[in-house]
């Protein structure tokens, strides 16, 4: 390795500690959400687990102020949201004239740039309320328009945060009752996940150099496009596909562990388990897992899903493949969406991008007005030795 420069870099730092990604070096602070390794992920101090029947302005308000409103504070919260919720049909008319031939999540990266570009104050904290308010029409613009499902329906804020967002989405033949439910629940469990997962990281570091609120979510919302993060249950659910053609929908455990064993064997991937973090199953997926005994059971899809949550932690757990060999909560949210009405996997990340905006948002508003009394994180700038 090349020479390093300061004696006290030298006694903290080895080889093995460098091109590790970083991971697990305490690098800041984050004051919306943790993880913790037995428990799972918490919102500023509550597990997420104890909320999923909040609504969704009533959790977004725990995250922004720090602590849970009272039903007045919350309804002044949701009030403010519905009034800062309308976008340009002039920012809609753009996005809709962007091309299909790109990713829907690269679609969305885009539509967060005109929409910075036109209605942008250049102030985090304003900017950040006012785009938490339009985030449910602008995806349901993107998806609506990417999907040739013709533009959305029109806005209705009064209905509720995800209940407009359901009701702006053209999906074909929905329940929308069961949309409702799924896009709430799925909306709350991923608005946030610490401060040093890929997304919060670069849309923190982007927002680092100054560049205003909708350039730093554009980058974060760039890192959450990639495989090995946003589109993670997208995977999965391929993945959970690929066994039901392989194997049948109602294939026993002995017959899918045989299967999984098979494919451990070709150095194939079992995807929807394992965690940087957590080592028991995340409490997530838990939530949806009952949510999918309860309603969707006899949906193959689940089924599967089911048979794997038995079978797979066993599997991994013998050929030591994962530290953490349990259900993460990409290994069930694309099953769920697909059973409640939403099968339409190519939208998964933006849906994921428009609840993970939300925390990011407001760690951003930390790092940039609030963190070291006001000054502020300075531009990010990690050393890298040379290496010849």
């Amino acid at each position: 390795m090349a020479e390093m420069a300061s004696t006290e870099i030298l006694l903290e730092i080895t080889k093995d500690n460098l091109e590790t990604g970083l991971r697990g070096y305490p690098v800041g602070y984050c004051t919306t959400s943790s993880v913790d390794p037995q428990k799972g992920l918490f919102y500023v101090g509550h597990p997420v687990s104890s909320m999923t029947h909040w609504d969704p302005e009533k959790v977004i308000y725990l995250l922004y102020h720090g602590q849970e409103g009272t039903n007045e504070q919350v309804s002044a919260f949701a009030s403010e949201l519905r009034e800062r919720s309308p976008i340009s049909p002039i920012i809609l008319g753009h996005i809709r004239q962007l091309p299909k031939q790109t990713t829907p999540t690269k679609l969305f990266c885009i539509a967060l740039l005109i929409l910075g570009s036109l209605e942008g104050v250049g102030d985090y904290r304003e900017d950040a309320l006012n785009l938490v308010a339009k985030l449910p029409e602008l995806a349901a613009c993107v998806i609506n328009y990417h999907a040739g499902w013709g533009n959305s329906n029109p806005s209705k804020p009064e209905l509720g945060y995800m209940e407009n967002f359901a009701h702006m989405l053209k999906v074909p033949n929905a329940d929308k009752d069961s949309l409702v439910q799924i896009f709430r629940l799925f909306n709350i469990l991923h608005y946030d996940h610490g401060g040093g997962n890929l997304s919060a990281f670069t849309g923190k570091a982007v927002s680092s150099g100054l560049e205003d609120l909708y350039g730093s979510l554009t980058g974060a919302m760039c890192a959450l496009a990639g495989p090995k993060h946003g589109r993670a249950n997208q995977d999965s659910l391929d993945f959970i596909n690929s066994l039901i053609e392989a194997i049948g929908e109602d294939a026993s455990d002995e017959k899918l562990t045989a299967e999984l064993e098979r494919r451990l064997s070709e150095n194939q991937l079992i995807f929807g388990f394992g965690h940087a973090v957590l080592r028991v199953e995340d409490p997530r997926a838990t939530v949806l897992y009952e949510l999918a005994q309860q309603q969707y059971a006899n949906n193959p899809l689940v089924k599967m899903a089911l048979t794997l949550r038995r079978v797979a932690p066993k599997i991994l757990g013998a050929h030591s493949k994962a530290a953490d060999p349990y259900p993460n909560v990409d290994a069930i949210s694309g099953s769920v969406l697909s059973a409640a009405g939403f099968p339409y996997s190519k939208y998964f990340t933006v849906l994921f991008g428009l609840a993970r905006c939300v925390g990011i948002s407001r760690q951003i508003i930390y790092e940039r007005l609030e963190a070291r009394d006001g000054k502020g994180v300075p531009i990010y700038r990690p050393k890298f030795f040379y290496l010849q």
